[in-house]
């Protein structure tokens, strides 16, 4: 029997193969999930799409910069399922000039779209799921990094959204309590994947991650994921406003 038998999924932030989000996407399915994966634009649905159809996910599009298109989603997932039981949030932006050089670099448009569109889509997609949401035990899963903690190089105002969006996890889940619908994140340690090629020096970081880390290596894709399948299961029925780390032990450090 799997662990998500029946839940109806939706996620957000599946850009190619490689995305941490597909991870989950894979795992959730072959837990007997249901899914719906969304895109923004049409350079991400043609790499998108073909991943939905081959698990046999929904496909629909959403730019979280707009409450109509969230709206629209909602819409499609209370026709499609009647609600939702699991929201993986998946989503970050910063343009690439804001991380270069330190933080004082950062532009006020920069802020402005790396919090809207790295911090406050939670907030914007929970509030027009709550209805959704209430009465299935539901939970919410957002994606964070030790940037929000730590001062990492060439992160900047990406680290500044990261410590907004933690925060956010942390007072959405006291606001969903009372409907019993559980907001955690998930730290996890860098790894390859599309949004980490905007990170000047990040072959630097992995290998200092693997030299000083207990585990001494970096972590996958699929060992987030199955992180992910804990936290959205009920095994953690009891679990709400965490920050999970999975990062090989390395937030423990101290050097």
């Amino acid at each position: 029997m799997g662990l998500l038998n029946g839940k109806k999924a939706l996620i957000l932030g599946v850009a190619n193969e490689k995305s941490i989000a597909w991870a989950m996407a894979k795992l959730f399915q072959a837990e007997g999930a249901e899914l719906m994966l969304t895109y923004a634009g049409e350079a991400i649905e043609k790499r998108v799409r073909p991943l939905a159809e081959s698990i046999g996910a929904i496909v629909a599009p959403c730019n979280v910069t707009s409450d109509e298109e969230i709206a629209a989603l909602m819409e499609l997932a209370q026709q499609r399922w009647g609600g939702i039981d699991i929201l993986i949030h998946s989503v970050a932006f910063a343009d690439k000039e804001e991380l270069k050089g330190t933080i004082l670099s950062t532009t006020r448009a920069g802020f402005a779209t790396a919090l809207d569109i790295s911090a406050y889509s939670l907030i914007g997609l929970l509030k027009a799921a709550q209805p959704l949401m209430t009465g299935r035990n539901a939970c919410a899963l957002a994606m964070s990094y030790y940037g929000a903690e730590k001062v990492f190089p060439n992160y900047n105002v990406m680290g500044v959204a990261k410590a907004a969006l933690e925060a956010s996890v942390r007072y959405l889940s006291a606001g969903m309590g009372e409907d019993n619908i559980r907001v955690n994140a998930i730290s996890a340690g860098p790894i390859k994947t599309l949004a980490a090629a905007g990170v000047n020096g990040f072959n630097q970081i992995l290998n200092t991650v693997e030299e000083r880390a207990p585990l001494h290596r970096n972590i996958t894709q699929e060992e987030v994921a199955k992180s992910a399948l804990y936290l959205c299961s009920d095994l953690a029925s009891g679990v709400t406003g965490e920050i999970h780390y999975v990062d090989a032990g390395y937030n423990i450090t101290g050097i």
